[in-house]
């Protein structure tokens, strides 16, 4: 863990939550080296660092030893720190307190070669960790969907019970398709047994555990190119806006879903105060770059399907600022401390 992650670390702990409910309880993270997962991770280790009776027990799911130990080398031989590869439509999770389903392909290219691993990982593994929280201890579940959920949507603030056109005849659509059935799950569960199952729905979320190699989305091409020295190569006009969400801000965001949620609800976790153009991270990233670089213009890629939605819409966090959150991390800044972060591992 370089020095910027730690800073992001301690910017969670110390922001003002209660993370006195996990003290002695198990926590298991699907999908565990994941980009934002790990970001979790990160936090309920250091709270046993910084407390050798906090006694925090984590189970961290993932499919790869090799991508385990690269990201979780300093916890390894820990007692409190339980790698676990077994599926996650099978594993046993019966004795987590706490369950994080974070697990799922995040590539857009990915929904259009292997959708079938979309909805493994959102619709059979959601209803399979719903039945061992539901027959097992656990005292909250958060499923971790996506602001894609509400499709074509034209609204100047969109708030958690609003619903837009999801096209079931776009394949690239499988992923919002399958997030929603997710859900469904959640909330079914919630009404019908009790279980304080609750939702995060992210918008763009960018920080320090990116996959540069294997994320597919183009703010991560162009932070790969500016760590390299490398020009930014655009493949469209740049002028489609998105929200971006800097990778603590959006911690921070779930662990008060997890902590305080309401139980089968929905929360956007997203930094409306980030709004910008893909063409407007291109030059943040290529003025941090280490070396002078250009931002050109190339052809555009075949297997990349842009959104329908070129405008980014506002989506109300007025819910999850009731549970004290409020993000703090600008673009500007978040992007240069992403890109310090890939320069210092390098």
């Amino acid at each position: 863990m370089n020095a910027i992650i730690k800073e992001d670390i301690d910017r969670i702990l110390t922001g003002g939550l209660d993370f006195s409910p996990l003290k002695g309880k198990t926590v298991l993270v699907t999908g565990a080296y994941g980009m934002l997962a790990s970001y979790l991770v990160y936090t309920f280790a250091e709270l046993n660092e910084r407390d050798p009776f906090f006694d925090l027990t984590i189970e961290a799911q993932g499919r790869s030893p090799e991508k385990m130990t690269d990201r979780f080398e300093d916890y390894e031989g820990k007692g409190w720190f339980r790698p676990v590869y077994d599926d996650i439509a099978t594993l046993d999770a019966g004795m987590a307190d706490f369950i994080i389903h974070a697990a799922s392909p995040t590539d857009p290219r990915t929904y259009l070669t292997y959708p079938s691993a979309v909805i493994h990982a959102n619709v059979t593994a959601t209803e399979h960790l719903l039945e061992e929280a539901r027959e097992g201890v656990a005292q909250a579940f958060l499923f971790v969907s996506s602001g894609e959920v509400y499709g074509r949507l034209e609204k100047d603030l969109i708030e958690e019970e609003d619903g837009g056109h999801v096209t079931t005849s776009d394949p690239r659509n499988v992923y919002a398709l399958s997030k929603l059935l997710g859900e469904r799950l959640c909330r079914d569960t919630a009404e019908k047994d009790g279980l304080r199952a609750c939702i995060v729905r992210p918008s763009h979320t960018y920080g320090p555990t990116m996959n540069l190699e294997g994320d597919g989305r183009v703010f991560a091409d162009f932070t790969r190119a500016a760590v390299r020295g490398e020009d930014i190569v655009m493949t469209s006009d740049g002028l489609a806006t998105r929200a971006f969400t800097y990778l603590s801000d959006a911690a921070e965001g779930y662990l008060r879903v997890l902590l305080g949620g309401e139980a089968g609800q929905a929360y956007n976790v997203t930094n409306n105060e980030g709004i910008r153009s893909i063409r407007e991270i291109a030059e943040i990233l290529r003025k941090n770059a280490p070396k002078k670089i250009k931002t050109v213009f190339g052809e555009p890629d075949p297997t990349y399907r842009e959104k329908a939605n070129r405008r980014a819409s506002v989506r109300s966090t007025q819910k999850l600022e009731a549970l004290g959150w409020q993000a703090r991390i600008s673009p500007e800044e978040g992007f240069a401390r992403t890109l310090s972060a890939f320069l210092l591992s390098s």
